[in-house]
């Protein structure tokens, strides 16, 4: 063998093995353990809370590359408020309109890496069809063998807020605070 491909050998080899290229790892949420809550103030007496009950979306993750993609929509005739009428106001056209406007929807342009952990996404939220940047802040990111079902599931808890007006949601505003903050628990079977 010549002395040049000896020296290639000796580059491409990291102890007697050939590196092997990572490769894009997707996942689909798990709709039974992903929930949506989001928060506003209400008269300056309380926080009230919703929840998107359904849910559907993917996510890539490629660690090596320190990239990924993330994309996920919620079901709006699924906003739950607690009991029925307040979910009837929230549903028509004064709040989510979901008569026109069936999903709100997050899609990712870039993931944020601390090492080979994502931190936070970078995206588009689409909600009364109208979109506006939104970043999430992901917390406790963690992939592992489930262990009820041995299939590997990554899970987090993310966080973000936005401005309701943004998005032409402006009813009852200072008495139902613009501010909205999202507070996700997510997990997701690798496909």
């Amino acid at each position: 063998m010549s002395a040049l491909r000896c020296a290639l050998a000796a580059l491409l080899t990291v102890g007697g093995v050939l590196p092997v290229r990572a490769e894009p790892v997707s996942y689909s949420i798990d709709p039974n353990h992903t929930h949506v809550i989001f928060e506003t103030d209400h008269l300056g007496l309380s926080t009230q809370r919703g929840r998107f009950s359904r849910s559907t979306g993917k996510v890539v993750l490629d660690r090596a590359a320190r990239s990924g993609a993330v994309e996920v929509s919620l079901d709006a005739a699924a906003l739950d408020m607690g009991f029925a009428k307040w979910n009837e106001n929230m549903r028509g056209e004064n709040f989510f309109n979901v008569a026109e406007f069936p999903a709100v929807s997050f899609r990712s342009t870039r993931l944020v890496f601390d090492g080979d952990t994502p931190v936070a996404a970078e995206g588009t939220v689409t909600l009364l069809g109208v979109s506006r940047p939104l970043t999430l802040t992901l917390q406790r990111v963690h992939c592992a063998p489930n262990p009820l079902n041995k299939r590997e599931t990554c899970g987090a808890d993310i966080t973000g807020r936005l401005k309701r007006s943004e998005f032409g949601m402006t009813r009852n505003i200072p008495s139902v605070s613009d501010e909205v903050r999202l507070i996700i628990a997510v997990e997701a079977f690798r496909d």
